[in-house]
């Protein structure tokens, strides 16, 4: 067994009974590094690139269920709208229409997480709360039948105060329960709450994920 796959196994056993979905980010590794893992039993892959999740998407097997994680321009989405799986950062209702739009080319619904901005750091992306609130009372997303709106996406602060980052999950937890009441209370498709990378996945688990997005502790360094 190689040294990928007796990470993601041990990180598959940790996270067995948690109903925690993993997805294992890929970006920048080979597609050797892929094969070996999908070698393991991983289906679940994460891109952020466009170009890079085409390439990998044309050269392994057609069961992988490919996950954008990356900031997505608008301009992008045509490329992989015909067999992306699931698109984790929404940041505007623009690129939600566009999501939409190239969908009803292929005649597809596309699942989608709206990502919400609550890190420190200025360079992540996102809809603040407000806006988030804003957007969705405004109900023009209501009219897209191509995209489905799945649940929320995060990345907390880059910081050693675990309590920090504890608080900024948990207030995207308390959002995601106030926006499906009021928006997504007969919506069973709204489900997903992804939070927690390597570094910080525990502390998302434990603060209501539902999905984490793993990538150096089961590939390494890049």
């Amino acid at each position: 067994m190689t040294q990928i796959q007796t990470s993601l196994n041990n990180l598959r056993n940790e996270l067995d009974g948690t109903g925690v979905t993993l997805v294992a980010v890929s970006k920048y590794h080979p597609v050797e590094a892929l094969r070996e893992a999908y070698d393991a039993g991983q289906r679940i892959f994460g891109e952020s690139h466009v170009q890079e999740l085409c390439m990998k998407h044309t050269t392994l097997p057609v069961d992988i269920e490919w996950h954008f994680i990356g900031h997505l321009q608008t301009n992008k989405v045509k490329h992989m709208a015909e067999f992306v799986s699931m698109i984790h950062a929404v940041d505007s209702l623009k690129l939600l229409k566009e999501i939409d739009r190239q969908a009803s080319k292929s005649g597809r619904v596309i699942r989608c997480l709206l990502q919400i901005h609550i890190a420190q750091e200025e360079t992540k992306f996102g809809f603040t709360p407000d806006e988030l609130r804003q957007m969705l009372s405004q109900g023009e997303w209501k009219g897209l039948s191509h995209v489905s709106i799945c649940g929320l996406m995060c990345m907390a602060s880059n910081t050693d105060d675990t309590q920090q980052i504890h608080r900024e999950f948990r207030e995207v937890k308390t959002l995601f329960e106030d926006i499906k009441s009021q928006h997504f209370s007969d919506a069973e498709e709204f489900s997903q709450l992804s939070m927690g990378m390597t570094g910080d996945y525990k502390i998302a688990i434990s603060e209501g994920s539902t999905m984490v997005r793993i990538g150096s502790m089961i590939f390494g360094g890049r």
